[in-house]
């Protein structure tokens, strides 16, 4: 039998996880945003629409390291505990990749004659579909990992 606070503390990772997707979606969709106010960007509703985003990712960051810990020392499941580490990092390197994105699509904007933008641009698409399915197998093995003792 399944103690029900492991039960919620599992359901709580996955609102997390829900939570992180929703903010990147923001995050995309303010970005779009911005670059559709070119070519006189206005930098200063982008800026708080990142800060925002940053407080968003620290905040659900602070709460699954703070999950991390109990599955690893009141649930002595290290196993999903490392889970979460590895999806930490990815999830990180995910957004160090969408920010390099966007960059590379203002450049793009602002230059089109330039080729190494659009190539720039399908290498850090490649990166981040690489990235996802990293994410995938990640959820994966801790969906696997923590039903199996249910």
């Amino acid at each position: 039998m399944v103690p029900a606070d492991f039960k919620a503390l599992i359901q709580r990772f996955y609102h997390l996880q829900t939570e992180r997707l929703e903010t990147h979606r923001l995050f995309e969709e303010g970005h779009e945003a911005y670059l559709r106010t070119g070519p006189r960007y206005d930098f200063a509703h982008y800026r708080q629409l990142v800060h925002e985003v940053t407080q968003a990712f620290s905040g659900i960051s602070t709460d699954v390291l703070q999950l991390k810990a109990r599955l690893h020392s009141e649930f002595n499941r290290p196993d999903l505990s490392e889970h979460v580490e590895k999806l930490q990092a990815k999830e990180k390197h995910k957004l160090e990749l969408t920010a390099k994105l966007q960059l590379a699509r203002q450049q793009s904007q602002d230059h089109p004659e330039d080729e190494d933008c659009q190539e720039k641009i399908r290498e850090i698409k490649h990166e981040i579909i690489k990235n996802k399915e990293a994410l995938s197998e990640i959820m994966q093995d801790f969906k696997y990992d923590s039903e199996e003792c249910e």
